[in-house]
């Protein structure tokens, strides 16, 4: 059995938890408000989830899901997360985030920041381009024909395959895009974004996508 710890519990996070719980996984959630803000949640998740501090979810956290957003990024904690897989859930949306000069010109991917903030850390992108609900009414078993596919990208393949192995047992085929500078391939803007494709369609639109740069 594996313990997941989630730094940001919201709706991805919450959902991710839920697939998660569904297939045999501990949690331990996490967020910037404080534990005791989360007892509705960890109610219905059940036995198999408490509530935490993010310091403590991280650590506790045999790999850890974060989903904060980009403005966030410098408040995930570091020492507990060191030699830990951390899967990055986020998106750049700067009418929230505001404007980040390096994201706007390219420079470096969402999934980059939080690897350069993580540096003792393996980033893997990853369920940030589906829809919170559909992580677990999408959900299909492996070999179920026509079924849904998620893109991921990290710059360790070990990482990635775990990680791999994690998304195809709670419901999904994968799309591996390889090092994290090829995320931009699945963040806000390109074709496979929100868009409900099969591994091979999913494949075509990341192969295909142009990378906005803002003007």
């Amino acid at each position: 059995m594996t313990t997941i710890g989630f730094i940001g519990s919201g709706n991805i996070g919450s959902q991710v938890a839920r697939a998660a719980i569904a297939t045999g996984h501990e949690v331990v959630m996490s967020n910037s408000r404080g534990a005791e803000t989360l007892s509705e949640l960890i109610a219905e998740l059940g036995p198999h989830a408490r509530a935490a501090s993010p310091v403590e979810a991280a650590a506790a956290g045999d790999f850890v899901v974060v989903s904060v957003p980009v403005k966030a990024i410098d408040d995930v904690p570091v020492a507990p997360l060191d030699g830990k897989i951390v899967l990055d859930t986020n998106n750049y949306y700067p009418q929230r985030d505001g404007q980040v000069a390096e994201l706007d010109a390219g420079r470096i991917t969402v999934s980059g920041l939080l690897q350069r903030h993580l540096p003792g850390s393996q980033v893997v992108k990853a369920f940030n381009h589906i829809r919170a609900a559909e992580i677990t009414s999408d959900a299909t078993p492996s070999g179920t024909p026509g079924r849904r596919a998620l893109a991921i990208a990290g710059d360790d393949e070990e990482a990635r395959a775990l990680v791999a192995d994690f998304i195809d047992g709670i419901g999904f085929d994968v799309v591996d895009l390889g090092p994290l500078s090829e995320s931009w391939r699945i963040e806000a803007g390109t074709p496979g974004y929100g868009a409900v494709l099969t591994q091979a369609e999913l494949a075509a639109a990341t192969a295909n996508a142009e990378r906005p740069i803002a003007s």
